[in-house]
């Protein structure tokens, strides 16, 4: 049984005729979602989430996937955790049950996410024998029963992320099929992963690369979906790039392994960039700082250190000192006691001035 859903917050900008989506948030995420950074499993978690909030005040976040099952059935509220410095944050849900995923989706908005996205883009195995992620593109009608009860549980905003098509399908029929079915289930954006995927006989990670991109088809479907909000995502690995796909007409770019790899690289400059902040870019220097106090809450709460700073490896990619920067926090972090000073001392490697 559905629990009632959650009614939109109290907004004065609001009037009684307007959507049971509260318009004003709704149009904000729609806004961040200009450049967001992928769900990735294993690695967007909550403590890489808030390290990316301190290099862009403006891109859209997402969560790892989590489960519908876990939550509903699994009572894993846990994973539902997140600061509140995080938003705008998303959260991506797996699932293939219609009534499964809105109790999901009511849960992640009671817990405050800004955006419920769910995942029918994922190859792996594990997710496939969910009935989920990239192996729903071969039943659009069950994606689109699932987001309309999504919907109608919450006032937070639906989206989908998708594939091009899987395995034999033909991208130029599946996709605008897709789109089509599922716009009209209420879901008015989307951010399309321009690969197919491979269901049988490649890994996820060679679905990385194979087969090859098509950007043109993507393209094709902003202007037969001129309603649409449509992100583009996959093999975008700087921000020139993405740039380029925004003046092509792209809504939105997503950037998953390079946001991840290089976080500066990707992210100081994304608010200048894309959304037209003035003022400088911010510094990894500058979010290194940021983190010490953040990193001394969580070993206070019984945290470890490696937690943390695994996803800061790349903050200096390519600059002088890099290479010791990742070694001392590589071999440290995890050695009983570390704690923020291993974090301080490793910045002295980038900036010997910030040396205590």
């Amino acid at each position: 049984m559905l629990g009632t859903p959650i009614p939109p917050p109290t907004d004065p900008k609001t009037t009684q005729e307007s959507s049971p989506v509260t318009e004003p948030r709704q149009k904000k995420v729609e806004r961040h979602a200009r450049f967001s950074v992928a769900p990735m499993m294993d690695w967007t978690d909550r403590h890489c989430r808030y390290l990316h909030r301190l290099l862009s005040r403006e891109a859209l976040l997402y969560t790892e996937m989590v489960t519908a099952p876990a939550l509903v059935r699994g009572g894993a509220m846990h994973l539902l955790d997140h600061a509140p410095e995080e938003h705008p944050v998303a959260l991506q849900l797996g699932g293939s049950d219609p009534e499964e995923l809105a109790e999901a989706a009511r849960l992640g908005a009671e817990a405050g996410y800004d955006e419920i996205n769910l995942n029918c883009g994922c190859p792996s195995d594990r997710v496939q024998s969910g009935t989920f992620g990239a192996v729903l593109m071969t039943d659009p009608g069950r994606v689109a029963d699932c987001c309309a009860a999504m919907i109608a549980a919450t006032y937070v905003e639906v989206t989908v992320k998708c594939r091009i098509g899987v395995d034999d399908q033909d991208p130029e029929e599946v996709l605008p099929e897709f789109l089509a079915r599922v716009g009209a289930a209420g879901v008015g954006r989307f951010t399309i992963h321009a690969r197919k995927a491979w269901l049988k006989g490649l890994s996820p990670k060679e679905n990385r690369d194979i087969p090859p991109l098509d950007y043109d088809l993507a393209r094709r479907m902003i202007g037969l979906f001129p309603s649409l909000h449509l992100s583009i995502n996959g093999g975008i690995a700087t921000l020139d790039h993405a740039v380029e796909l925004l003046d092509q007409g792209f809504d939105g770019v997503m950037l998953g392994r390079a946001a991840y790899h290089q976080p500066a690289d990707i992210l100081c400059a994304a608010d200048r960039r894309i959304f037209g902040h003035d003022g400088p870019d911010s510094t990894a220097e500058d979010a290194v700082q940021s983190m010490l106090p953040y990193i001394e809450a969580h070993l206070a709460a019984g945290g470890r250190l490696n937690q943390i700073t695994r996803h800061m490896l790349g903050l200096f990619a390519g600059r002088p000192g890099a290479r010791a920067w990742r070694r001392m926090l590589s071999e440290g972090a995890s050695r009983p006691g570390a704690g923020p000073e291993l974090v301080e001392e490793a910045l002295t490697q980038i900036a010997p001035d910030l040396a205590a």
